[in-house]
């Protein structure tokens, strides 16, 4: 079994490197500006293009890079190391948007890949947060077009997208349309403050009788569910990845500053609790590297979807839960140095405290591995990278479905 990295995997991470390191400019006027101006987001939009990092999740016959899954999550366990989520000024259209029609595709996809267009996902709303299937927002139909109304909020990226994929309720049958945010009755209700300083923002938008056409549907009505699953999985996967990058950003200047303090007469690193601190990061940081890589892999080699939503969850809820240790852990080491915004590793210890809550919270990823257990048994889960395990004698044992129904689709 070899586990080097192939040479491509090798350039594209040090592209991804590359652009890490350039992008680190750009961080304490992010923070200290609440974002950046115009006129660096041109040049940030050059440098994703010079480095070959523009739409890496999409096709190449669509004018992306094309990147597996493997390839993607080991971009995005580099890009993650920046602080202020610089790594979302790296646009990869949501993989929802690969149910559009060949005319949809022209008109919102592939001026996307290309630079020229933004979306935003809104799925949550004020009652439907880890229940999406408590969503209020509908979409009736009004002769050949239908009218939205409702409210979404933590829309991210929803102050620079041009148009916004809208989970909505036809008739019951939850459906995603693509939504153009300068259309009559969209509007943004407020911008909520949070504990991080992001490159954007999370607006809550109102559509009030918003008219599309029904070729603004993307997918098919009733498919909602099913695309909000397929966008939750990658993003799941992603934040691992980054997490884990943050994470190893975060050691690296802790270990480096703990051997240069000097307290009592000798280098903070002499002293025992510092190296145990030290010594946990590495250990959370090299076993979920590993575990991601695997499930990543596994995802490229055509894993059953459901044990691929299971398999997310696991690295979504192990890399994030460590990360967050480990971030506490570098700020612990810095002292009263890493509570300052100037040192990164405040920063990453604000942002990283959200990947334990969206695109599903840790109870919500439990969830989703305890029904993977009460439905399939273990095997799928324990299984190594497609090695033959024997089955597990509750696989087939019956299910209370009402108990598990209330995490709605994030547990199929």
């Amino acid at each position: 079994m070899d586990f080097r990295m192939t040479p491509r995997q090798i350039e594209l991470k040090q592209r991804a490197i590359a652009w890490t390191n350039e992008m680190m400019q750009f961080e304490l006027d992010c923070e200290m500006n609440n974002g950046l101006t115009k006129e660096q987001h041109a040049k940030v939009k050059q440098l994703i293009i010079g480095h070959g990092l523009a739409a890496i999740n999409m096709p190449t016959e669509w004018g992306g890079a094309g990147l597996s899954v493997l390839e993607h999550a080991i971009v995005s366990e580099e890009v993650g190391k920046l602080t202020n989520a610089l790594w979302d000024t790296m646009w990869r259209p949501a993989n929802a948007l690969k149910a559009c029609t060949p005319a949809q595709r022209e008109e919102y996809l592939l001026p996307e890949i290309r630079g020229e267009r933004r979306d935003a996902v809104a799925i949550t709303e004020a009652e439907a947060g880890s229940d999406p299937q408590n969503i209020s927002t509908t979409a009736t139909k009004d002769g050949n077009s239908y009218l939205i109304n409702g409210e979404k909020w933590f829309v991210t990226i929803g102050d620079v997208a041009d148009f916004i994929l809208v989970l909505a309720s036809v008739d019951g049958a939850p459906t995603m349309f693509i939504v153009d945010k300068d259309l009559p009755g969209v509007s943004i209700k407020r911008v909520p403050r949070y504990t991080h300083t992001f490159v954007y923002e999370h607006p809550e938008f109102v559509f009030e009788d918003v008219r599309v056409g029904a070729d603004k549907i993307l997918g098919q009505i009733g498919q909602g569910y099913e695309l909000t699953r397929d966008w939750f999985v990658e993003e799941r996967l992603m934040i691992a990845a980054r997490t884990i990058g943050a994470a190893e950003r975060a050691t690296v200047l802790a270990a480096d500053w703990a051997r240069e303090r000097v307290q009592f007469g000798q280098p903070i690193a002499s002293f025992q609790l510092i190296q145990n601190m030290l010594a946990k990061n590495v250990v959370d940081i090299s076993t979920n590297r590993v575990l991601t890589y695997q499930v990543a892999w596994e995802a490229d080699q055509g894993m059953d979807r459901k044990l691929l939503n299971a398999k997310a969850a696991v690295i979504k809820l192990g890399a994030s839960e460590a990360s967050n240790r480990c971030v506490d852990n570098a700020l612990q080491i810095f002292g009263g140095r890493g509570y300052m915004r100037e040192n990164p590793v405040e920063r990453l210890w604000r942002e990283l405290r959200v990947d334990r809550i969206w695109e599903g919270t840790s109870e919500i990823q439990t969830v989703i591995i305890g029904n993977e257990i009460v439905k399939r048994g273990t095997s799928g889960l324990l299984d190594y990278a497609g090695a033959q395990v024997q089955p597990d004698p509750l696989a087939d044992a019956p299910v209370d479905e009402d108990a598990l129904a209330y995490a709605g689709v994030l547990t199929e």
